[in-house]
């Protein structure tokens, strides 16, 4: 069955958070987080760490890790759009969290040694400092509490130890190279731009994060200057000081690049997108979900209203391509999701078929599909739909807030709007609820086994009673009662051997 919640978004703990994987007692973890960049070649107004992936700004993916890592604090040092990634930041962390959240300004970009000086107010003395960036949201929790595991593993289990995460790349370029000695002890970081040929050769490259003990960086930052005639401060230029003064300089390596790559432009956000999304394709195969091609699948956060995108699915349920979900949707047993549908915040049941180029849009509380319904295609389900066991609601038929009873149908070019339908209804083509009069929406009632012949208005308020006709063509203002008929017409004339006219020719 496809997990409890998106494998991606939430990766569950599986040990003892205050322990390292040797056992050691952990100390408490800050996290500095670094998103004050404008992100120009973004060309976007929207500050980039506020780019979306997947529904969800990056440095909220970001944040997710603190969350992940049970982090005692995150600073996040500001800088372009600072109001708006402060409100998107508090935003993220819920009211439950313990988590401390602060924020820094940095108001000159002079580089990331720079960037980290600012925290130096607010930062602990007694923690493991985990430095990340908000504009690279894929590095796995598993990953950072491993890197951070290495820094309490220094010194016989006291710590002590500056971690670095590495990986290897064909293509380096942009990327600082880790200089490492005859015996294979890291001395050093060296950025691309100041490199030389040798060094550029290197494929092991520094992927921007670290875990270093509070009290040595707090000691490196002090000592840290401009770097060149910008005045740029490199924040990895600790890890030469580090070797200078004797304090071991570990490298966590890691084979998956996407864990370190960072956006700085659309086509990288594109990418990043198509990755994040293969995994969440994949872990839900791994669980069962039938896909007919993982590289077009989507499941998003409900950005309106910050759902987390989370897939619940049954045994045997079956996606074809090209199909969007967003915010929670639930699918039972057993379900079939025909091809270029968008569905967000359902839950759809057993046995039921969701037909190509149906759009469901639940929002909150969301719509509901029962069992063995069939929908679509080109249906649209808004806000408030319940459909029960074996609706039909078919081509180019639109349901909103609606609610349709056991075995109703729909099946063609038809509205329902603040409808409540009974079992067994059948509702012709064109027919529509004329639910609003220009300043008040109201209530439409048909009761069971009526038959709503094509191209009819009910004008509510009305109620159509139990098994009652409206014939085809009717505008219906007042209720009917049970069992009735209710035909209202123009009266029809025909003239016999009537001659259309014809178009007179231009002089």
């Amino acid at each position: 069955m496809c997990g409890p919640r998106s494998p991606i978004i939430a990766e569950p703990l599986t040990r003892d958070p205050s322990r390292t994987e040797t056992g050691h007692s952990m100390t408490p973890i800050d996290i500095l987080i670094m998103a004050a960049g404008q992100g120009t070649r973004m060309k976007s107004r929207r500050p980039k760490v506020l780019q979306r992936l997947a529904g969800r700004p990056l440095l909220l993916h970001v944040l997710d890790q603190a969350l992940h890592l049970q982090a005692r604090s995150v600073i996040v040092i500001t800088g372009h759009g600072a109001a708006e990634v402060r409100a998107a930041s508090a935003q993220a962390i819920h009211a439950g969290s313990h988590l401390d959240l602060g924020f820094v300004r940095q108001e000159q970009q002079l580089g990331t040694g720079h960037a980290v000086q600012q925290t130096l107010p607010q930062l602990r003395d007694d923690g493991t400092v985990l430095v990340l960036s908000g504009d690279v949201p894929l590095t796995r929790a598993d990953t950072l509490r491993a890197l951070v595991a290495l820094v309490a593993a220094g010194h016989g289990g006291q710590g002590g130890q500056l971690a670095l995460l590495t990986v290897t790349l064909p293509d380096p370029a942009g990327y600082g190279r880790i200089v490492r000695s005859v015996s294979g002890a890291v001395q050093g970081i060296v950025e691309h731009q100041d490199a030389s040929e040798a060094q550029r050769a290197i494929t092991e490259v520094y992927g921007g994060i670290m875990a270093v003990p509070a009290p040595l960086l707090r000691g490196w930052l002090a000592r840290l200057g401009p770097h060149d005639a910008q005045g740029e401060i490199y924040l990895t230029d600790i890890v030469a000081m580090a070797a200078a003064d004797g304090v071991p300089v570990v490298a966590h390596h890691i084979s998956d690049t996407v864990q370190v790559a960072g956006v700085n432009t659309p086509v990288q956000l594109a990418e990043l997108e198509r990755a994040y999304q293969l995994r969440q394709a994949r872990a839900l195969m791994e669980q069962g979900l039938r896909l007919a091609d993982p590289a077009r699948f989507d499941l998003r956060d409900d950005a309106r209203s910050g759902v987390r995108g989370e897939l619940l699915c049954g045994q045997d349920v079956e996606i074809d391509v090209n199909c969007i979900f967003t915010g929670r949707v639930e699918l039972g047993e057993g379900v079939q999701i025909g091809a270029h549908c968008c569905i967000a915040n359902a839950r759809i049941a057993a046995g039921a078929v969701i037909h190509p180029y149906t759009h469901i849009d639940g929002e909150q509380p969301g719509a509901t599909v029962g069992e063995g319904a069939l929908v679509g295609p080109f249906a649209r389900l808004r806000p408030g739909a319940q459909l029960g066991r074996r609706v039909h609601v078919g081509n180019f038929v639109e349901v909103k807030n609606s609610r349709l009873a056991d075995g109703a149908k729909a099946n063609h070019l038809a509205y329902l709007g603040d409808a409540t339908v009974g079992e067994r209804v059948n509702y012709g083509a064109g027919s529509i609820t004329a639910n609003y009069d220009g300043a008040n929406k109201h209530r439409t009632v048909i009761e069971a086994d009526a038959h709503i012949g094509s191209n009819c208005v009910l004008v509510a308020p009305v109620t159509i009673g139990a098994g009652g006709t409206v014939g085809a063509g009717s505008t219906i203002t007042k209720s009917t009662a049970a069992g009735a008929l209710s035909v209202v017409r123009g009266k029809q004339i025909s003239l016999a051997d009537w001659v259309r006219p014809t178009r007179q020719a231009k002089p």
